[in-house]
């Protein structure tokens, strides 16, 4: 498989649905290249090919959280060491259910006396067996794709808390519509750790930056002036106003 053929399935695997004009803009080739790439992935039904767009032949717009975390790992694992070199020990956080959040869990197992909610029982498990942390599992029902809880304790359990940080991530980035989603639970979720946080940090991978919309509708919480915002990547200038007001951390 060549390098092309891995990065278009697992961006494809990441958001669903892409442009075949966004993946030649990541891939820095043409249109017609990358007709011709996907090709042979169709062919051996890896891919969906539709007009304009290459399409997941698993779940669109909910891809198993296993195979998040396999797409840009060497990416989100840079960033969850950045992320980790920004929280202090003894630090309050809220953390999300995307699979860059659970790398910066990773990350985080060598830091002591933290206290942690989230709604996510992959990260739960990374941080709670250590020994000095806090860690409050919000929720009781959870999402066989990622063992995550959006039910309504766990967004009562959310509530109740005040944290230094929420380290939050989105599906796309947009250079006017600004972070976005896919899954209005995942929406509510982020504005209501967005809330009890006196910071908040967006964590995303380049891929995730683009100019068009993709499958990604749902705008998550606005990010205020001096919030973080960590990515592995320099954003191409388009998004220079997006991105003006925030603390912009890049290796």
């Amino acid at each position: 498989m060549s390098k092309y053929e891995k990065e278009i399935l697992d961006t494809v695997a990441l958001h669903g649905t892409v442009s075949v004009m966004a993946l030649a803009e990541q891939l820095s080739v043409t249109d017609q290249t990358v007709r011709r790439i996907v090709k042979p992935l169709v062919e051996r039904g890896e891919v969906r090919k539709v007009h304009g767009a290459i399409v997941s032949v698993g779940a669109p717009n909910d891809p198993p959280l296993a195979t998040r975390l396999v797409a840009h790992r060497h990416e989100k694992a840079l960033i969850a060491r950045m992320v980790a070199e920004i929280v202090p020990n003894g630090a309050a956080l809220a953390i999300d259910t995307g699979s860059t959040s659970s790398f910066v869990a990773q990350a985080l197992v060598r830091h002591r006396d933290l206290t942690v909610v989230t709604n996510s029982a992959h990260i739960a498990s990374v941080l709670a067996m250590i020994d000095g942390n806090r860690v409050y599992m919000a929720g009781t029902q959870l999402r066989s794709h990622d063992g995550a809880a959006f039910d309504q304790s766990a967004f009562e359990t959310v509530s109740r808390f005040t944290v230094d940080m929420a380290i939050l991530s989105a599906s796309l980035v947009h250079p006017e519509l600004g972070f976005l989603a896919n899954d209005q639970h995942e929406v509510d979720m982020a504005i209501a750790m967005a809330r009890i946080a006196d910071r908040r940090l967006m964590a995303v991978d380049h891929s995730k930056w683009h100019s068009t919309k993709a499958n990604a509708p749902l705008r998550m919480p606005v990010m205020q002036a001096g919030d973080l915002l960590v990515t592995d990547r320099a954003p191409d200038p388009a998004f220079n106003a997006l991105v003006a007001d925030l603390d912009l951390r890049v290796p």
